[in-house]
Parts: C-alpha cells; structure tokens; sequence
C-alpha cells in the first residue's frame, strides 16, 4: 500500500492526539489529589454530631440547601445564631441544631417568588470529603431529599455519575484538622 501526503498527515496528528492528555487527567493533576466518584443521590453527614441525611448532588446548583423548620435568629455572645429542627420523617430524625448565621441570600424561585434564606457553615461528610460548607436553611419537607449539595462543595472533590446512586457512604477522618478548607468566611 503507497502512503499519500494526505494519509501520512492523519497518521502523524492522529499519533500527536493520542499522545496529549485528556481534559479528566489535566484536571486531576492540577487539583492534586484523586477525586471521589459519587452517584447523584448519597448519604451524608451533616454537623460535629454527625446527622446522616440522603442528599442529591445537583450539579447545576451552586450552594447546598438543608431542609429546615422552625428557624430562629438569635443573638449569643455579640453574635448571631440560627436555631433549627431538621426533620426525616422517612428516617424518623427529628434534632435541633444551633450554628453562627453568616448572612441572608435572596432566592429567586422557578415561578419567580423570591425567597430570604438563612445561611449558616457547618461540616458536611460525602464519600470520604470532609468540608465546611455554607448551607441555605429552607423548608425542604416537600422534596424527595432533605440535603441538596451543590458546586461549591464539590468543586476539585467529587465526579458525579448520573447513572448511579449510593456508590459510597460517608467516610471521613475523624480529625478536625484535616477538614479541607473551602475559602468561605469562619462560623
């Protein structure tokens, strides 16, 4: 078989393609460390008590949203707090929790309701990341998953597979120390 200028070309760039790395290992070079594969829906664990929830991991959201009831701002030490009850009824939970309020978020809804959230940091547990993590406080009570992680937590730690659920449960190091610091304001 003659080779033409035309085949040797494709053969050449098709040998420089092969040799170039793809856009997932240049991402996971640069962040440094392997990254967790998840389903969309696992379990978490929220707060230093551990509270295990099912979340969704929702991609196309930016924060994490924590259903919530009976919310109350008050003031502790010169410092303002946010007092709330996480409900599960499939799971029977029922706790109240306590963190520093780090400020409010105007939400705009699908059907256009803008909505005045709460949002407060508390450590969150999914796979084997252990991060603080700013979470919206909303009534969630009428959605199928009571914790809904978004971007920022996930960012440079989690891949998540579309087609699958529960791939791991939580399991992080117990050590404080090594919660991996998400750049967001102290609570």
């Amino acid at each position: 078989m003659t080779k033409t200028p035309i085949t040797c070309l494709c053969l050449v760039a098709s040998g420089l393609l092969a040799a170039l790395p793809s856009p997932s290992d240049a991402a996971s070079a640069s962040a440094g460390r392997s990254k967790d594969i998840l389903g969309w829906v696992e379990w978490v664990e929220v707060g230093q008590a551990p509270l295990q929830l099912k979340a969704k991991l929702d991609t196309g959201a930016t924060t994490s949203s924590l259903t919530a009831d009976e919310v109350e701002v008050f003031e502790r030490d010169g410092k303002r707090h946010v007092r709330f009850v996480v409900r599960d009824p499939a799971r029977d939970v029922d706790r109240t929790l306590e963190a520093t309020l780090v400020r409010h978020v105007r939400i705009r809804r699908h059907g256009g309701e803008v909505q005045r959230r709460p949002v407060v940091s508390l450590e969150m547990c999914l796979g084997t990341v252990r991060r603080k993590e700013e979470f919206t406080l909303i009534d969630r009570s009428s959605f199928v998953y009571p914790v809904l992680v978004g971007r920022n937590f996930m960012k440079d730690h989690v891949i998540v597979d579309s087609g699958a659920t529960f791939i791991q449960r939580p399991a992080c190091e117990s050590d404080k120390a090594e919660i991996a610091d998400t750049g967001m304001r102290p609570a």
